[in-house]
């Protein structure tokens, strides 16, 4: 009997007694917090589960089976030109306009074919950071000059984090390089061209499907808004012509999901998330019983699912339990944040960043909740600093991270998120 194990068994059981022996249960905080936990669970199966989550893991799973392992070493490989790596990977975010959580699957989906660490983090940090509409409405409310900041500091953090990761974990990125074989470039019979219209589809019906209400109801944002169902559709038009013309999949199943989608729509007016979720259904059962290529994509996106989804939603959870909803609270009191981040000192920063870091923001709302803060007394440095950290790092996506990559890099990679971010706030601060 290793004795050493079970003294460790033994020390967790009875952490876990006590914690339930002393519950606070009645306490009104604690109260308050379960019950934020649940809200912020509630709201975030609602709102991203579906409409974000689905279809990012659909595009991680296509990026393993339908993109050639040779394709990714070549332009994203520890041995690839590190100009075009780091460029692609920092302006990833333009397109891509998700979250710190939707970005997972994909990152997940390029570490796993073989991208090197440092444009893989660099991916990782820039998809939810570099978002053009948050940019666009960070200087519309909060001021052009944290907007600028915010731009120019997330695509610059982003490459720079990028090599330090691959400076610092340089002897496994060489091991990596040195065990990579020597392939073929493969495109399954398929044109580069037809590979991108596939995914193009694919990332159109992610973006258009989560394109937020932007502030003012006039303009090109707003029009955009109001037909981006119509071009979601559009996309998933596409996406079906692609999956009969160059991937094999019946005509009958192509039909059959598109009239059960638009059947759907028809039946429940005014509700999206109807025909969303029929169609994605039909989906998912055609591929999946599909003797080519389909089960094969099907089969990779729902192993993205099961590593990814139950690390989601448990991070999402003690995320409400200690922080709360946005504009609500947790077990730590708002009031504290709002003190902490007051004036431009390093400790105010260095907060900003932290706070940013684990707390869970969904796309666009980090701007609402600064605006608050900065009416509350909050700087112009820990403005810039939560901006910079907030949307790309959450708590449940350092859970899934750690997953992915190990303790040991997902804790570099963390820190080093918070320390640039305070310290481009300090630099801000100084200078606004």
């Amino acid at each position: 009997m290793n004795w050493k194990e079970q003294w460790k068994t033994l020390v967790a059981m009875i952490a876990v007694f006590l914690g339930c022996y002393y519950l606070p249960i009645g306490t009104p905080r604690f109260d308050n917090a379960v019950l934020e936990a649940l809200q912020l669970l509630k709201w975030y199966a609602r709102e991203h589960v579906v409409l974000c989550l689905v279809p990012a893991f659909f595009i991680a799973g296509a990026i393993t089976v339908f993109v050639s392992q040779a394709a990714v070493m070549k332009y994203l490989g520890p041995g690839a030109n590190r100009l075009l790596a780091y460029t692609v990977a920092s302006v990833s975010g333009t397109i891509l306009a998700v979250c710190s959580c939707t970005i997972l699957p994909l990152f997940n989906g390029i570490y796993r074919m073989g991208a090197g660490l440092g444009p893989a983090v660099t991916f990782l940090y820039s998809g939810p950071a570099i978002n053009v509409l948050a940019i666009i409405l960070t200087a519309r409310i909060l001021g052009f000059n944290l907007g600028l900041a915010r731009a120019v500091g997330a695509v610059s953090m982003s490459i720079v984090i990028g090599l330090i990761m691959a400076w610092i974990f340089r002897e496994e990125e060489q091991q990596k390089l040195a065990a990579a074989p020597v392939m073929a470039e493969e495109e399954g019979g398929r044109t580069l061209s037809q590979q991108m219209l596939f995914f193009a589809s694919l990332v159109g019906i992610l973006v258009f499907a989560n394109f937020a209400k932007p502030v003012d109801e006039t303009g090109v944002w707003h029009a955009i808004w109001q037909a981006k169902w119509l071009v979601a559709s559009g996309f998933a038009g596409l996406l079906g012509f692609a999956l009969w013309a160059w991937f094999g999949l019946e005509a009958w199943k192509v039909l059959v999901t598109a009239g059960g989608t638009v059947v759907a729509a028809l039946a429940a007016p005014g509700e999206p998330m109807v025909p969303f979720v029929t169609g994605m259904t039909l989906l998912s059962v055609f591929t999946s019983t599909h003797r080519g290529d389909g089960a094969e994509w099907f089969n990779a996106s729902w192993e993205n699912a099961i590593l990814i989804f139950p690390l989601l939603m448990g991070g999402v959870l003690v995320a409400g339990l200690l922080l709360g909803r946005p504009g609500n609270e947790g077990l730590i009191p708002n009031a504290w944040v709002a003190a902490a981040v007051g004036g431009n000192s390093i400790g105010a920063n260095l907060f900003a960043a932290v706070f940013g870091a684990f707390m869970y923001f969904a796309t666009l709302t980090e701007v609402p909740i600064l605006q608050g803060l900065m009416g509350s007394g909050m700087g112009n440095g820990p403005a810039l600093a939560l901006l910079l950290a907030g949307p790309a790092l959450s708590l449940p996506s350092m859970l899934v991270i750690n997953g992915i990559m190990g303790f040991k890099k997902t804790f570099v990679f963390v820190l080093l998120v918070v320390v640039f971010s305070a310290t481009a706030g300090v630099i801000y601060g100084s200078l606004a």
